[in-house]
């Protein structure tokens, strides 16, 4: 059983429509994540699931039992905002032991829930601390603290990195992945952050203009995207417009706009209807000056070669004018190719994906 099951929910503000017949299956102790861009609705779902919204219809079952009508402070969900919404004139401990109160937790029992709360993300020198006291990835801390104190059985997050710089985002982000570990809580994690989705997440939920666009873990989405959208969300991918000649369950047989003439195989990761690219990802591109006889290849031109450090991004030009991207690491040992060079790029054939327009076709 699921421990928590969105079903066909559809919250409107107004004559706006936020979210549409958003269905999802959580599973126990998941570190889930339900990712998009600002506006498509992820955060108004994450207030759903809190109680702090109730939408137009659809249902939330925990543990096979609904929670829409039980209020937000007995659902059995923890929540860490956005904002980390800590009482300024309350201690750390204070801040922590304020859920419990609120949950009529008898107060010998409280002391030794802030203590191990405290203890959870290392913070336990620092309860007499005021917020303004301690540093931003503290009070990130303090609001886990505080959530986990009250031994949710879900954990709700709100975008709880949003506003640490990236070293402390790091820091942070490897914590949290040791705490969900040791734990085993099912927790919901709502970011447009697409490192922190596949660097944390179990599965992820991508949503676009309210609804779902796609489901799976974080290797099924980045490998095998479904759409254009989930494609172009997840990291850099190459699109080159296709025509799908046969296919079977999981491979298809294609030819490109900008070789038409040629032919090509790749893996189908659902319906092929409506318009139709291969993605294929730029790390997983190799440029050379002789067409490979082993694995796919196409012509091109190199129009930019650019140092990153770290690795080497070469643009290059399809025949037809579309632009390619190669990314390939170890910038400092690799020979470059000239802007104007006529090369070809290849690819291992497991590498390529078809995916589709839309979700909606």
């Amino acid at each position: 059983m699921s421990a928590l099951s969105i079903n066909g929910i559809t919250k409107s503000f107004g004559h706006t429509t936020v979210l549409r017949e958003i269905s999802v299956e959580i599973a126990s102790g998941d570190l889930f994540f339900i990712l998009g861009a600002s506006g498509c609705g992820k955060s108004t779902l994450l207030r759903i699931l809190a109680g702090l919204e109730r939408p137009d219809s659809g249902a939330i079952l925990v543990d096979g039992k609904s929670i829409l009508e039980v209020p937000a402070h007995e659902r059995g969900v923890g929540m860490v905002f956005q904002q980390y919404a800590l009482w300024p004139h309350m201690t750390v401990s204070q801040n922590i032991r304020f859920g419990l109160e609120v949950q009529g937790v008898p107060k010998a029992e409280r002391e030794g829930r802030v203590a191990e709360a405290l203890d959870l993300v290392r913070m336990g020198e620092l309860g007499s601390r005021y917020p303004h006291e301690i540093s931003g990835g503290q009070q990130q801390r303090v609001a886990l603290a505080r959530a986990l104190a009250v031994r949710p059985r879900i954990l709700l997050l709100d975008e709880p990195l949003s506003n640490l710089d990236a070293r402390l985002r790091d820091d942070i982000r490897r914590e949290l992945q040791e705490l969900h570990r040791s734990l085993k809580i099912t927790m919901i994690y709502v970011t447009h952050d697409q490192e922190d989705a596949l660097t944390l997440g179990t599965k992820i939920a991508l949503l676009r203009s309210g609804t779902v666009e796609q489901v799976g873990t974080p290797v099924d989405l980045y490998q095998r995207p479904r759409t254009r959208y989930v494609a172009e969300f997840l990291g850099s991918a190459n699109l080159l417009e296709c025509a799908v000649l046969r296919k079977d369950r999981e491979t298809a047989e294609l030819s490109l706009a900008c070789v038409p003439n040629e032919r090509y195989l790749a893996r189908t990761s659902g319906s092929t209807d409506g318009a139709t690219y291969l993605c294929l990802r730029p790390e997983l591109l190799s440029v050379s000056k002789d067409r490979a006889a082993t694995v796919p290849s196409l012509p091109v031109v190199v129009r930019q070669v650019t140092f990153k450090g770290a690795h080497l991004d070469i643009e290059c030009e399809s025949p037809r004018g579309d632009r390619i991207l190669s990314r390939a690491v170890g910038g400092y040992s690799l020979e470059r190719p000239l802007p104007g060079e006529s090369v070809f790029v290849s690819w291992p054939q497991e590498a390529a994906v078809v995916v589709r327009d839309s979700a909606g076709v």
